[in-house]
């Protein structure tokens, strides 16, 4: 399965955002063990390296953790064709409509985000992280 997540997700993880980073950071290992195919958006980067800098405040460690997330998560670019498509979206907010733009051109299976209301209008498959990591959960146990 192919899986684009969004920023939030990545977020809760790296800065153990409680009540949802237990769960962010199990996909996480889902994703390092390979039981999704698990990426980010490169326009979602300088959103994680500006957020993961406010709170490390160093730039050389601000850069290891984003190596450390290269190596778990496969990267998407976002074309100028996604973003005159998302344009003319039905997706409220501009930066969700270039997602999902970019999920659709790149075939991915689903978003993942904590904003799910905000795709509601998405023509993609759009999950909680709760709901994707009982997913994989139940798929482990049938294998």
């Amino acid at each position: 399965m192919r899986v684009l997540v969004d920023t939030c997700v990545i977020i809760d993880a790296l800065q153990s955002r409680a009540p949802f980073s237990e769960v962010a950071q199990k996909l996480f290992i889902y994703s390092a063990n390979k039981q999704f195919e698990g990426y980010i958006t490169a326009k979602s980067v300088t959103d994680i390296y500006y957020l993961t800098h406010r709170l490390t405040h160093n730039d050389v460690e601000t850069r290891k953790i984003l190596s450390k997330l290269f190596t778990l998560f496969h990267l998407l670019d976002t074309t100028s064709l996604d973003c005159r498509k998302a344009i003319s979206s039905e997706i409220g907010d501009y930066e969700d409509a270039i997602m999902v733009e970019t999920t659709i051109r790149s075939e991915m299976d689903c978003i993942v985000t904590r904003n799910v209301k905000d795709y509601m209008k998405s023509s993609v498959k759009v999950c909680e992280p709760s709901a994707l990591l009982k997913l994989l959960e139940e798929e482990n146990e049938t294998e």
